[in-house]
């Protein structure tokens, strides 16, 4: 009787066969997701697989980081092929050192990439690797201590020997002793005349090399921060111990310039390796804009990224800009909605894995003779 009464007690006041706890499914209507217009997974068949861009379509198909890769090409071909739009693609991390420079001339070389702004440590490394110096895998049973006394430099599983560094600052001390003092340095100008040395001295391809040659601008915000700041700091040094005027740096040149050739363009696309200092100072040129518009009352446009895509796998809970997805961006103003035309790609894996294959599928996509700029002597050299 208790058992029965407690029934007729849950169920009094309500209709049959209703639920009183919502969520427990009895009232569920279930979907047909064709009607609902759901798009289905495929199987990823790798005997239908014949290039990289079949496996990269493939992928976008699946789930999780693979749809995220093949998501991510898309954005890529997007920019790529759209002619009003103005891609930077920013750099941090080895990837030099981890021999993924050549990837990125490519995309200069292509005209797909338009300005970079990168780590100073990313371009010096570069700079090894296009004066035809090597990098060389580690020796995991070799101490730290012991690779000091070599004179090896470690990142992870790779070395960067200390002479390779005195070697490119052969370079760096050619192209400062040639610097009028009274030229004011800022990165992108001395990028700039680095890129004309090596177009003159060296046979290798390289990333400032052809940034000078595609007039694709080179930005370094944290410039103190790298070798190459460190070669500036101890030539100014030589220059005063001799009695020389120092070379005078500014680094509000570079945001000054960056900001104008952004602003000439009529549709903006950001390509992002990692995060950190390059990301976020190429970000702020949407709340720069504003800030100058809103507090200084100038007559400029608040321009923002239209395209976005990101290689990166730090999550987004550790709360730093690395990690932070492009909808975050949206509230600082630094990206068109996707509600209002902004398309983004987001890839949390490790870049030496995601860079070649997005890119490698991208370019298939735009055939072996596609250049976005035309015809450039970089280009037409190696048809």
């Amino acid at each position: 009787m208790k058992h029965g009464n407690h029934n007729d007690a849950h169920s009094a006041g309500k209709p049959h066969g209703k639920s009183g706890h919502a969520g427990d499914g009895v009232d569920r209507h279930l979907h047909n997701p064709i009607a609902d217009k759901l798009i289905p997974l495929e199987p990823l068949d790798l005997s239908k697989v014949k290039s990289i861009d079949d496996l990269v379509r493939a992928m976008s198909k699946t789930a999780f980081t693979g749809r995220q890769l093949g998501e991510a090409a898309d954005v890529l071909e997007t920019m790529a092929r759209d002619e009003e739009c103005f891609v930077v693609m920013t750099l941090s991390g080895a990837m030099t050192v981890a021999k993924q420079g050549l990837i990125v001339t490519e995309l200069i070389d292509r005209g797909i990439v338009n300005a970079v702004v990168s780590t100073g440590a990313l371009m010096a490394h570069g700079l090894v690797e296009a004066t035809g110096r090597a990098h060389f895998r580690a020796n995991p049973e070799v101490s730290d201590e012991e690779l000091y006394e070599q004179g090896y430099n470690r990142v992870y599983d790779t070395l960067e020997p200390e002479q390779n560094l005195d070697d490119v600052e052969e370079v760096m001390s050619a192209v400062l002793e040639g610097w009028d003092h009274n030229e004011v340095m800022c990165s992108y100008k001395l990028n700039h005349a680095i890129g004309a040395y090596l177009a003159k001295h060296t046979p290798d391809r390289g990333i400032l090399k052809s940034a000078h040659e595609m007039g694709v601008p080179v930005f370094v915000p944290a410039f103190s921060d790298s070798e190459m700041g460190l070669d500036t700091a101890l030539n100014n040094r030589l220059r005063e111990s001799t009695g020389r005027h120092r070379i005078r740096f500014d680094p509000f040149e570079d945001l000054e310039h960056f900001a104008a050739t952004l602003l000439r363009q009529k549709k903006l696309g950001i390509f992002t390796i990692g995060g950190g200092v390059p990301r976020n100072w190429s970000q702020q040129f949407g709340p720069f804009c504003e800030l100058r518009h809103r507090r200084l009352g100038e007559n400029v446009p608040l321009k923002r990224y239209h395209y976005g895509l990101r290689i990166c796998p730090e999550p987004v809970y550790w709360g730093g800009l690395s990690g932070s997805p492009y909808s975050e961006a949206v509230s600082w103003g630094k990206f068109v909605p996707p509600a209002e035309g902004g398309k983004f790609g987001e890839v949390f894996v490790d870049a030496t894995v995601g860079l070649p294959l997005i890119v490698a599928a991208v370019l298939e996509r735009l055939g072996k003779k596609w250049n976005k700029a035309g015809k450039t002597r970089a280009a037409a050299a190696r048809k």
